[in-house]
């Protein structure tokens, strides 16, 4: 009879996607990682199969979490323009600076994007999904009245994920709040 689990899968998956948060791919390595989750390198692997699998399964739930706290923001009722500035705020980490290390998606994306298929797919449907509900907000802006009725709705959306991106680098290398609130108020006075 093989012996029981001692970890919960999910709870070491939430824990290893903290460590790559921190640390990236490359540098984390699995004595790092079980370590962390504290099992064995064995457990790590009979669970997880491999370093890179394990990083996947984080890098998925970051994305569902990122793309779920944007949602919540975005689908609120009421005017627009201030759930905007609400959800550029919570993503850039503005003003609590609770993103120091980033943004998962944005550092995965800067580490593997073009060296690793699977790292480099996930990003981009972590992006595409925050980018439809951008969009989504900016369409709703403008039957509204909120907005100019000219304006772009794709072109706004991919405007506001690279500010969001941007700004993730600059709370990574450790940039003011103060600084990146300003970007906001200029996005959304761009609208």
């Amino acid at each position: 009879m093989g012996r029981p689990k001692q970890f919960e899968p999910d709870v070491a998956v939430d824990q290893a996607m903290r460590v790559f948060w921190r640390q990236g791919y490359a540098t984390t390595t699995p004595q790092e990682l079980a370590r962390e989750l504290g099992i064995g390198k064995g457990s790590l692997y009979n669970a997880f199969t491999s370093k890179h699998r394990l990083f996947e399964m984080a890098l998925r739930r970051y994305g569902e979490m990122r793309v779920a706290a944007l949602e919540e923001i975005l689908e609120r009722p009421g005017p627009v323009k201030p759930l905007l500035r609400a959800a550029l705020q919570r993503m850039a980490a503005v003003p609590d600076d609770t993103l120091r290390h980033g943004c998962l998606a944005v550092n995965t994306a800067a580490e593997l994007a073009g060296k690793d298929e699977i790292a480099t797919e996930v990003v981009s449907a972590v992006f595409a999904r925050m980018e439809r509900a951008l969009r989504s907000a900016v369409e709703r802006a403008r039957r509204n009245g909120e907005i100019d009725a000219s304006c772009d709705p794709d072109g706004v959306a991919g405007m506001l994920l690279s500010v969001v991106v941007g700004m993730n680098v600059i709370a990574k290398t450790g940039g003011e709040p103060r600084q990146r609130l300003r970007v906001v108020d200029a996005a959304l006075a761009a609208l």
